[in-house]
C-alpha cells in the first residue's frame, strides 16, 4: 500500500484555514482575489506531489500523475466556499485527494492518476452552482448564464476574464472526459444525519434533484389605512400561504422543500403589497417525486393566486434531475468506509457536488463524513478530528482499490 499520512491533510486545511478564513470564515469566493491566493497556495502543495500541473478552458486546475495505463482516475473537490463559509467544505475532499497524490509521487501507478479542482462550485457569486465541472460534462449553456451579474453589477464575462476565462470557450472543458475511468470525491456531509448516527465515514449513492423556482404574484397595491379587507388584493399573504404550503409538499413527499427568499413590493408598512416573489427550492433523489413536488407547489400557488385575487406566473430558475452514482464504486466506498470507520451506511446527498455533474459522464462515487449539528456554509461548521481522519483513510482506501482494478 502506498504510504499515507492520513493527518496531514488535517494540517493543510488549518494552514489553509489560517491563509483564508478568520473569525467570520472562509474568504475564499470563486473568482476573487481571495480565491487566488487559495490556489497559488493550493499549487505549492501540488509541488510535493511531482504532478505535471495545468489548467483547462473553463477554469479547472489539474494536476497528474502518468500511470502504466492511460486509463484515468481522477480525484477532486473545490477549493472555492461561500462567504463567511466553513473551513471544510470543498476543500477537505480536495487537500484528501493531494494525499493521494502525494502517496503515488515518485513512482509508477497501474493507471493515470489525476486530481481536479473544480471552478466555481459552490455558485456564490453569481448563482450558477458547479460552473467549471458543468463545463466539463457539457450541461453548462454559456449564453444561459451570460448575463449573470455579481452583486456589485459585474458581469460573469467580465470576472472570468480577469482569470484568464472565455466563457464562450469554457465547454473545451469537455475534451478532458476521454478514458477517465473513475471520479472520486470526499466531502463533509452538510446535513446531521450521520453524527446523529454516530456514523464517522459513508458512502454516497448519488445527489438528489433539483427544481429552483421564482413564483411571482400581483395583485393591487393600494393604502393600508383605507382598503377594506374585504377588498384586498394582497400579493404577499397569497406568497406566505405559498411559502407555508410549500413546507408541507416537501414533508408529504420525503423530500427537501424550502422558500429562501420573499419579496414584496412595494415593501412598506402603509400598502398592501401588489407584487410579490418567491423562491423556491425543490430536492429528492426520486425523479417522479420531484416532478409531484413542483407540479403541487405550483397548484398551491396557484389556488392562493385565485382566492387573493391575483395573477400568478412562475420562472425555472434552476434544475438538475436525480443523479445516481456507478454502483459498483459505491459498493467499493462501502467497503472502505467498513475498513477504515467499521460504517456500511449509504446515504443520498441532499446537496449537489460536481460529483454530480462527472456521474454524467464517468463512472463517480463519493465518501462522506460528519458534520456536527449539521451546520454548513457558516463560519461554525466544524468536524471532530477522529471523524475527518476515519473519512480521509476511507477515502484513500477506496483510491487505492479502484488504482489497483
Amino acid at each position: 500500500m502506498p504510504s499515507y499520512d492520513w493527518e496531514r491533510p488535517l494540517q493543510d486545511l488549518k494552514e489553509l484555514a489560517e491563509l483564508t478564513g478568520g473569525p467570520d470564515g472562509a474568504r475564499r469566493l470563486a473568482w476573487s482575489e481571495d480565491w487566488r491566493t487559495a490556489r497559488k497556495w493550493l499549487l505549492g502543495k501540488l509541488e510535493e506531489t511531482d504532478a505535471t500541473v495545468e489548467r483547462d478552458v473553463a477554469g479547472n486546475l489539474w494536476a497528474t500523475i502518468p500511470g502504466a495505463s492511460d486509463k484515468i482516475v481522477v480525484v477532486g473537490s473545490h477549493i472555492d466556499a461561500v462567504p463567511n463559509g466553513g473551513w471544510l467544505d470543498g476543500c477537505l475532499g480536495l487537500l484528501a485527494a493531494v494525499e493521494v497524490l502525494r502517496a503515488h509521487a515518485g513512482e509508477t501507478p497501474q493507471v493515470t492518476l489525476k486530481l481536479v479542482d473544480w471552478a466555481d462550485e459552490e455558485g456564490a457569486r453569481f448563482g450558477r452552482s458547479l460552473f467549471g465541472s458543468s463545463a466539463f460534462s457539457g450541461s453548462l449553456d454559456p449564453e444561459g448564464v451570460r448575463g449573470l451579474r455579481d452583486a456589485e453589477g459585474i458581469s460573469i464575462v467580465d470576472a472570468l476574464a480577469e482569470n484568464g476565462v472565455d466563457l464562450g470557450d469554457a465547454l473545451g472543458a469537455t475534451s478532458r472526459q476521454d478514458r477517465i475511468a473513475a471520479y472520486l470525491e470526499l466531502h463533509i456531509e452538510q446535513g446531521p444525519v450521520l453524527e446523529a448516527e454516530g456514523v464517522q465515514a459513508a458512502a454516497v449513492s448519488g445527489c438528489a434533484g433539483v427544481q429552483r423556482h421564482r413564483f411571482r404574484f400581483r395583485g393591487q397595491s393600494s393604502h393600508a389605512g383605507t382598503t377594506p379587507m374585504d377588498r384586498r388584493r394582497d400579493a404577499g399573504l397569497a406568497a406566505a400561504q405559498v411559502a407555508l404550503r410549500v413546507e408541507e409538499v416537501g414533508a408529504q413527499h420525503g423530500g427537501m422543500a424550502t422558500t429562501g427568499s420573499i419579496v414584496l413590493f412595494p415593501g412598506i408598512p402603509t400598502a398592501v403589497a401588489g407584487e410579490a416573489e418567491l423562491l423556491v427550492d425543490l430536492r429528492h433523489p426520486d425523479a417522479g417525486e420531484l416532478a409531484a413536488m413542483l407540479a403541487d407547489a405550483r397548484a398551491a400557488a396557484e389556488a392562493a393566486a385565485s382566492r387573493r385575487g391575483c395573477e400568478f406566473e412562475a420562472e425555472s430558475v434552476w434544475a438538475i434531475e436525480p443523479i445516481p452514482f456507478d454502483a459498483e464504486l459505491v459498493a467499493m466506498a462501502s467497503d472502505a468506509c467498513r475498513e477504515a470507520a467499521d460504517s456500511d451506511r449509504v446515504l443520498a446527498s441532499g446537496a449537489l457536488h460536481d460529483a454530480a455533474e462527472v456521474a454524467r459522464v464517468a463512472p463517480t462515487a463519493m465518501v462522506f463524513c460528519p458534520s456536527i449539528g449539521g451546520i454548513s456554509h457558516a463560519s461554525e461548521e466544524d468536524t471532530a478530528e477522529p471523524d475527518l481522519i476515519a473519512a480521509i483513510e476511507a477515502f484513500g482506501l477506496l483510491a487505492n482499490r479502484v488504482l489497483s482494478t
